[in-house]
């Protein structure tokens, strides 16, 4: 029998002013929230978006303005629609939205007034949100616009296409609604920052050549793409793709090695890098669709090191398994599925040793007795210590000139130095941005009494003048000034073919 209580119903709509000021929320960025609209920009079709900010009148507005396909007007309204799509209907492999509430979301998250102008086959079609309309009416109704005259930036709507108008932005004049100078700086200072993020999020459809290849610009300045992986670099090693078959869709994986800062020029290391460097770099990329999701973060199976900041692995999914991976609405968050975390272990494990040994590589030329080091690198009682190498060439022959008396205090002050290297501060700067960190340039007059020194060692110990000026020229201190070097180097070793 049924219980007649549980046969009643009661309305239960969410109140329209409490809900849209609710989806303010989600946690958008400006960044994020660009980059939504921007992936409706390329499910309809568009080669071009530009944004454009005029942040200079008493009301600041932002425009977003693509070459696609537009919309009519029962198109519009159902795009304005919150909750326009189910998230589990098919969608074509192009379609970069899922939820049907970017657009709107994403705009509410940053200003106040939605206006959406779309013009297809010529026929214009106009919309808008009003969330202040919204809190006095408390429905669920958008304005419909028929003469588009008055609406900022509408001009620039010359063809087919659509324009996404953000007014009333107190989310971005960081609440500097009555100082036009400082308002002006902070939207500024906001699309500054989005431009990186734009920049790399759509970095594969900017890269493209012919059908398909995107542009995007910023008050009429054309972006380049970042590639996070430098693929195009001949430096970078790339290992060969990897797949996993899954029930919703095929994941593809693919490991890359950037590389290391003395391969790159500063700009690219630094771009390469982002404003939170190579450390905070490393890890998975994911990409749904060549649209990028989630950028440097190894998501809870590895931890991030200066020896594994080169390591970059991309991953590839359809959006056929958003329900899979939990997509969530901003596309900036996504779950691993138990296979796919097992399959990234093994990948990891086997991986990363590439960016150690590059590393470590390098480190080797710096404890290799061979090469003459002022510092040597040794194992004592467990832990790795640091200490001048007193046996220098340099060192030696200079204790050698002194009285028996001093070469005792020669010595000592040489080891206290040692004793005195800033581990805690090295350390601190290495865990940070390890490429900034260099040491000082020697005095020409320095590196000639070095030389002296060391050249006479280098050839008793059977070194040819080939291998010695080669060897030289690969050690930091006479490298940096090996212009300086050079001719110094070969007036040492003819003096030593006329003795």
């Amino acid at each position: 029998m049924v219980d007649d209580d549980l046969t009643k119903k009661a309305d239960a709509t969410p109140r329209a002013s409490a809900l849209i000021e609710s989806l303010r929320d989600i946690g958008y960025t400006l960044a994020t929230a660009l980059a939504d609209v921007v992936d409706n920009s390329i499910t309809a079709g568009a080669s071009a978006v530009h944004v454009y900010a005029d942040t200079l009148t008493d009301d600041p507005s932002i425009a977003i303005i693509d070459n696609g396909g537009g919309m009519d007007k029962e198109e519009l309204i159902e795009a304005l629609r919150l909750g326009s799509r189910n998230p589990l209907e098919a969608r074509a492999s192009s379609d970069l939205g899922r939820f049907g509430l970017g657009l709107k979301s994403a705009s509410f998250s940053q200003c106040r007034r939605l206006t959406v102008l779309s013009r297809r086959n010529g026929v214009l079609a106009g919309a808008r949100w009003d969330l202040d309309e919204v809190a006095e009416t408390d429905r669920w109704e958008i304005s419909l616009i028929n003469d588009a005259s008055h609406i900022p930036q509408a001009d620039f709507l010359s063809g087919d296409g659509t324009l996404v108008l953000w007014e009333k932005l107190d989310r971005v004049d960081g609440g500097y609604r009555h100082d036009a100078h400082k308002r002006a700086q902070n939207i500024n200072h906001a699309l500054s920052g989005a431009e990186r993020h734009l920049r790399i999020v759509f970095h594969r459809f900017m890269e493209r050549g012919g059908k398909g290849k995107l542009s995007i610009s910023i008050n009429d300045r054309v972006l380049n793409p970042i590639d996070p992986f430098a693929s195009k670099h001949p430096a970078t090693q790339v290992d060969p793709e990897e797949t996993l078959s899954l029930a919703h869709g095929v994941v593809r994986i693919r490991s890359f090695t950037v590389p290391h800062h003395k391969a790159l020029h500063r700009d690219e290391w630094d771009e390469l890098g982002g404003p939170e460097g190579h450390l905070r770099s490393q890890g998975f990329y994911i990409y749904r669709g060549d649209r990028l999701i989630i950028s440097g973060s190894w998501l809870g199976l590895a931890r991030q090191t200066e020896l594994t900041k080169l390591c970059r692995i991309r991953v590839d999914i359809p959006n056929t398994m958003d329900a899979d991976w939990k997509i969530d609405v901003k596309k900036a968050s996504a779950q691993l599925p138990p296979a796919v975390r097992e399959r990234l272990k093994k990948i990891i494990e086997r991986f990363v040793q590439t960016s150690k040994r590059t590393y470590r590589r390098r480190g080797q030329k710096l404890t290799d007795e061979t090469r003459v080091p002022m510092w040597k690198r040794v194992l004592k009682d467990g832990a790795i210590v640091y200490q001048p190498n007193t046996d220098h060439p340099a060192l030696v022959e200079f204790e050698e000139r002194l009285p028996e008396a001093q070469r005792r205090e020669f010595r000592n002050c040489i080891l206290l130095v040692g004793a005195g290297l800033p581990m805690d501060s090295l350390h601190a700067d290495m865990l940070g941005h390890a490429e900034t960190v260099k040491v000082s340039d020697a005095e020409v007059d320095a590196l000639e009494q070095a030389l002296h020194s060391m050249v006479p060692h280098l050839l008793e110990q059977g070194i040819s003048k080939a291998g010695v000026s080669t060897m030289l020229k690969t050690t930091d201190m006479f490298r940096n000034e090996w212009e300086r070097v050079e001719p110094v180097l070969a007036r040492i070793l003819q003096q030593r073919d006329s003795e």
